[in-house]
């Protein structure tokens, strides 16, 4: 085994990045960095058919967006380039070769047909879909006749009899299969790319890679990718098997049917990528003093992916939105209203920003929330009458509201505390109720019974749009 410790996260572009797989990929960078080694970015695109055009980029630019970067790839290279599996097709086709010639691996010529006709027959006999070998036992005459027919072809691995393949999983302990169960899988399609199996034993053999850290769903390739090691003589990597986030309501794997599980669309709502990453890093893994606020660098120091929880772990949105409004409160004015700038509708009235924002700073959960939180300062509000009317009669109420707009409409000095003591004397002088009345107020000049500190709002709203406001409520309440 290398003594570097190397690590490697190998996306497919065949659709947008998930976050657990930027998880994953967290663990996977912040392990080769607490132990001294390199963490690689590999392109595994042998799936030609589900390739999406521009996801590659979107990949990358999206671990960049989360503050992730790998230290060889297919934008930096390095020591074992190319980083993209569609450019590494001789390499794989050298290595089936070597296999064929060894006798641990064979020609398929079976048509799509004949396939599809033996899943049909065995699923009716109630076994096991499988490939039933029909190709193994050509003598070499049959299969270079075939060859020389131009007869379309894969190549399989030839899966050894009566062996139990025992592999030990950094998060599981030991796990054993019988190759009775395993496949003869397919290792080159007949287009001349490798399957994922293949593709992912080479790379990670020749990429010196030898931790390989994947979510769960993976344990059941495991035994095909030892015996493609064993078949090559290779040393297979150290492996840990990380459990899948279940949806919010604990429900079954996290998927899209249950909403939207894209890393960009974590970042396009408004979470902030270090509350998000710090929510990854205690998804099923703690510190040692259970500390739940984590920086990267914190982090890198205290992982062990040992210590990952083997048990499915829910995606938990409660604490996430916990996690991003102690991390919004963290910013300084001059970092949050940089970063809240492009979550700002167009009819935002950006000369405010600076006198609104700090007004509802404290309850942003995600940046996004900045539109519904200071609607009502620059768009139309429309007014509840039993809302107004809670607590009081309709005669006292447009009194109230009649004797609140002279009060706003004579201050000459708009500032916060003339217009606290205007509202203030007027209330106190009428001795009306405090509660229903300020709440009557907030009501009547902003359409909400929540919302920041009332004589701040009122200021930054305006004194003529607040008349307005006032004279309108009246309108409502007649």
């Amino acid at each position: 085994m290398h003594t570097t410790v190397r690590t490697r996260m190998a996306p497919s572009p065949t659709g947008e990045y998930h976050v657990g797989h930027i998880a994953t990929l967290l663990k996977n960078y912040a392990f080769a960095k607490q132990q001294g080694g390199q963490f690689i970015l590999r392109i595994e695109d042998t799936d030609q058919e589900r390739k999406v055009d521009g996801a590659v980029e979107r990949i990358m630019s999206v671990i960049h967006q989360y503050g992730l970067d790998w230290d060889e790839g297919p934008d930096k290279g390095g020591p074992c380039a190319p980083y993209v599996q569609s450019q590494r097709l001789h390499i794989y086709k050298e290595y089936v070769d070597t296999l064929v010639k060894n006798g641990k691996a064979y020609f398929c010529f079976c048509t799509k047909e004949r396939l599809d006709q033996m899943r049909e027959d065995q699923i009716a006999r109630k076994e096991l879909p499988k490939y039933d070998r029909h190709c193994r036992a050509l003598s070499p005459d049959e299969i270079q006749q075939n060859l020389t027919e131009g007869k379309p072809y894969v190549v399989r691995l030839k899966v050894p009899d009566a062996e139990t393949i025992t592999f030990t999983d950094l998060i599981r302990g030991e796990i054993s299969i019988e190759s009775g169960n395993v496949d003869d899988q397919v290792l080159l399609k007949s287009d001349g790319f490798p399957t994922y199996h293949l593709a992912v034993v080479v790379d990670d053999h020749l990429m010196e890679i030898t931790h390989v850290m994947r979510g769960e769903e993976w344990i059941s390739s495991t035994p095909k990718h030892i015996l493609l090691y064993q078949a090559f003589g290779w040393q297979s990597p150290i492996y840990a098997h990380i459990p899948v986030f279940l949806n919010p309501d604990g429900q079954g794997k996290m998927s899209k049917r249950k909403g939207t599980v894209s890393a960009q669309s974590f970042l396009d709502n408004g979470y902030l990528p270090e509350a998000l990453l710090n929510f990854f890093m205690i998804l099923g893994w703690a510190p040692a003093d259970q500390r739940e606020i984590l920086s990267l660098e914190e982090y890198i120091k205290e992982f062990n992916p040992a210590h990952i929880s083997a048990k499915s772990v829910v995606f938990d949105m409660q604490k996430l939105n916990w996690l991003n409004g102690v991390y919004i409160r963290k910013l300084t004015q001059e970092q949050l209203t940089e970063k809240i700038e492009k979550y700002l509708p167009a009819d935002f009235p950006r000369a405010q920003l600076a006198e609104i924002l700090p007004l509802i700073s404290e309850r942003l959960v995600t940046l996004k929330d900045i539109e519904s939180l200071t609607d009502f300062f620059y768009r139309p509000i429309s007014h509840d009458k039993e809302l107004l009317l809670k607590k009081a009669d309709a005669a006292l109420v447009e009194q109230q509201l009649s004797q609140t707009t002279e009060a706003i409409t004579a201050i000459t000095d708009w500032t916060i505390p003339a217009l606290e003591q205007a509202i203030r004397t007027l209330q106190e002088s009428t001795d009306w109720k405090k509660s229903q009345y300020f709440m009557m107020i907030r009501v009547a000049v902003t359409g909400r019974t929540a919302t920041p500190p009332l004589f701040e709002t009122i200021h930054c709203i305006g004194q003529a749009e607040v008349v307005q406001r006032l004279q309108a409520a009246q309108e409502t309440i007649r």
